[in-house]
């Protein structure tokens, strides 16, 4: 038996693993896809070959790319943008680490509370969140972002409407600010030029500035695997994890098991209490079946397939929140022509942001072409210009919403890098519709009922659309007063990139999955770190960094009720992952 299953390597189940076996747990790991583990010869710079939903190497579906990806029911226009593997989406995220709006947690007495969604908060303080922000801070590490031009038009913008700048890492005001990011630093070459040759480990250290954020990061090249520059967790916590017996006095090194689907949770009855006791997990690859056992279970498979696995292990849900109040930031995305160079396409591909407390942010987002390409035309309002059918907003942007296509398209994609995007990040309300479910209409897959997922945009919360709206506009004042000459607003359908909250904690039993400590309330023994686990949309920023932190504090959770340990956030110093110690003993595990 071991001591606990992690089920899931991304963005929170990679953080409890290596949390535990630090402590010198037996872990076992397993995660459903591949095991990105060699990105200088798994990964490429080619869009479509990297993010081709069918077949590309970061998709929802199995290593083997001649493969269909896994199915998922969706009744509404919508794009689900998950990865499967070790490092999970965290793989192609752009490592943005914004810590959540304090507004979002209980206790919170701020002029602007009644701006937030005050009946779904989390069940604890902001400040008890701090040292665990902390604590992932300097472990991963996260740092002020690496900018270029892209970034200074961008502030040039938020200065023009008159937005102060935010010196805090927590949001306080209406500001602007550089990212926090986890992308390591440049150094050397990093930065200074396009050769090849330079840009290698050790010339080269950190981000080389190649824009390529979307497609994975495998630079610089020839770098140790926890060197790699975005610290994805399958370059940072995972290695950690698999190497804690060499790093860590008294650390046991994980069990990975990657093409691992788990299946099935398995339940005992003790001391009249329902307790996870064991999983079942098909080898995906050879299609054989395993059993494992384990003292505690940790449920990180994602927010679409946490929720699908506890529904088709027959799990109790007595009150109906598991899958539902799924929250996804609502998001949009405007466009503008500028009459000078941005270098959109250079550099960390989303490095300044604007926040507005009790409403969302604003992220300035540079892209590669095939992407922007995407981006300009992935919308719920039809053609721009072509007929009108009342579809499209009119406001500060030019013309009605839409997509662009033919000679604007054209014109527009001449040159990426006269482009400055604006990713409209709104701060969404829980609300039941939004859910997961097991799909009716669709066959099992080999791996049970397929999930089905539900958005309904159109009957989003009044403070969810007016959010969206508000920030749409902001950002084209923003788009203009840098000086743009032509500002087109997309309105994305449900883009669902961010995913929280399917099984959200919560201040009530009546409307959340988890307690406080991150446990089932129906299941002892079974905790959930996963994005699901996030009890609401937090303020409208990106999650990884908030569920990472949430990670830690269930990992410590975990520790104390159920192996006598003590806290450590507070009293140790973090071990960073570019920490000599560690680069040495991922170097001698050869990884």
């Amino acid at each position: 038996m071991r001591d606990v299953i992690v089920i899931g390597a991304g963005g929170g189940g990679a953080v409890v693993a290596k949390e535990l076996a630090a402590r010198g747990l037996d872990v076992l790991m397993l995660d459903a896809g591949p095991a990105h583990a060699k990105p200088d010869t798994d990964w490429t710079q080619l869009e479509d070959d990297q993010n081709n939903l069918f077949k590309g190497a970061l998709r929802w579906g199995p290593s083997d790319r001649t493969k269909t990806g896994w199915l998922r029911d969706t009744p509404q226009p919508s794009f689900i943008n998950q990865v499967a593997g070790v490092g999970g989406t965290t793989t192609h995220y752009f490592g943005n680490s914004p810590r959540a709006m304090p507004g979002v947690f209980a206790g919170y007495a701020g002029a602007d509370a009644a701006l937030y969604d005050t009946a779904h908060r989390f069940p604890f303080r902001y400040d008890e969140l701090v040292p665990y922000y902390r604590w992932v801070e300097a472990i991963l590490p996260v740092q002020t972002a690496a900018m270029g031009t892209k970034e200074a038009a961008f502030f040039r913008g938020c200065e023009g409407i008159g937005l102060p700048v935010q010196t805090s890492k927590d949001i306080t005001r209406d500001a602007f600010r550089p990212q926090e990011n986890a992308i390591l630093q440049p150094e050397g070459w990093a930065g200074r030029t396009n050769d090849p040759a330079r840009l290698q480990y050790p010339q080269a250290k950190g981000c080389t500035f190649c824009g390529h954020c979307y497609q994975g990061c495998a630079m610089p090249r020839q770098a140790p695997v926890n060197l790699k520059a975005k610290r994805a967790t399958n370059v940072s916590y995972v290695p950690m994890a698999k190497t804690a017996d060499l790093w860590m006095p008294g650390g046991k090194a994980i069990t990975l098991r990657a093409n691992a689907f788990v299946t099935r949770i398995h339940t005992t009855r003790r001391n009249g209490e329902l307790e996870a006791s064991r999983v079942d997990w098909r080898d995906v690859r050879s299609g054989q079946r395993h059993t494992e056992e384990a003292r505690v279970i940790v449920l990180a498979a994602g927010v679409v397939e946490s929720p699908r696995l506890w529904l088709n292990s027959d799990l109790p849900d007595p009150n109906g929140w598991v899958g539902r109040g799924l929250t996804e930031h609502a998001f949009d995305w405007l466009i503008g022509v500028m009459p000078y160079d941005t270098e959109s396409s250079k550099g960390p591909a989303s490095a300044a942001r604007a926040d507005f407390p009790g409403s969302g942010a604003l992220e300035n987002v540079g892209l590669t072409p095939g992407i922007q390409a995407l981006a300009s035309n992935f919308s719920d309002s039809g053609i721009r210009g072509a007929y009108d059918l009342g579809l499209g907003e009119t406001g500060p942007w030019t013309g009605k919403a839409g997509r662009a296509v033919g000679r604007e398209l054209k014109d527009m994609m001449g040159d990426v890098n006269r482009l400055l995007n604006v990713l409209v990040i709104t701060d969404d309300d829980v609300e039941a519709q939004n859910r997961v479910t097991l799909s009716r209409i669709f066959p099992r897959d080999e791996h049970g009922a397929i999930p089905r997922v539900e958005i309904a945009k159109r009957q989003r919360s009044a403070r969810t659309l007016r959010n969206r709206r508000q920030l749409a506009e902001k950002a084209a004042h923003i788009l203009k007063a840098a000086g743009a000459t032509k500002i087109l607003r997309v309105d994305f359908p449900p883009f669902l990139l961010h995913l929280q909250s399917s099984m959200r904690m919560g201040l009530s039993a009546d409307n959340s999955v988890l307690d406080d400590q991150g446990e089932a309330r129906w299941v002892k023994r079974l905790y959930v770190a996963d994005n699901a686990a996030l009890a609401n949309g937090y303020g409208g920023v990106n999650p990884t960094l908030t569920t990472q932190a949430l990670a830690t504090r269930t990992a410590e959770k975990i520790f104390q009720k159920y192996f006598g340990g003590e806290a450590w956030v507070g009293r140790e110093g973090p071990i960073s992952s570019v920490d000599d110690r560690v680069t040495q003993a991922v170097l001698a595990r050869g990884l």
